[in-house]
């Protein structure tokens, strides 16, 4: 609740941030977060990039983690599990690899193996890795240690992004 009051004083209309995304097998859904940016345009009426647009309170929300607290209730609605690789977007679909599909074998989480392993401060092949290492290796101890680690790198407010980016660099297919 006191996130929602202060992103709504802050920032106004809309609190959340939903967006549809593929989970497991590819299925759909909409994930929700606290929504982070500001809706600054431009004068051709175009969102401003996102570095211009996560401002203070976005970035606190960001580097507490806060803003993932709403998908709680798609880990309620059995879309998304605590633990997984995490859910990327739609438009990336076409662009994987026959073995970069294999991360929609399980239920995308609100953390995972590429989170607590450098999260946006890796590479994408990285990612994919660490992606396909859980996978393959699903298991009651990975999943404590992933809880475990993500609970450090909180606290540490650890690998929250690049730093000459606002948020992770896009996937081209190849990066």
């Amino acid at each position: 609740m006191i996130v929602s009051v202060l992103i709504y004083l802050k920032m106004g209309r809309p609190i959340f941030f939903v967006q549809n995304r593929p989970g497991k097998e590819k299925k759909i859904f909409a994930t929700y977060k606290f929504r982070t940016m500001t809706q600054e345009r431009d004068v051709e009426g175009a969102l401003l990039a996102d570095e211009k647009r996560l401002q203070g309170l976005g970035k606190l929300i960001r580097s507490l983690s806060l803003d993932e607290l709403p998908q709680l209730l798609n880990v309620l609605k059995g879309e998304m599990s605590f633990i997984g690789p995490r859910p990327l977007l739609i438009e990336y679909l076409p662009l994987y690899n026959e073995e970069q599909k294999r991360r929609h074998e399980v239920k995308p989480g609100i953390t995972g193996w590429a989170q607590v392993n450098g999260r946006n401060s890796i590479s994408w092949k990285k990612k994919f890795e660490y992606d396909l290492f859980y996978v393959d290796n699903v298991s009651f101890l990975l999943d404590m240690k992933i809880v475990w680690m993500t609970i450090k790198k909180v606290i540490k407010r650890e690998d929250i992004s690049f730093s000459q980016h606002a948020t992770a660099e896009k996937f081209n297919g190849h990066n």
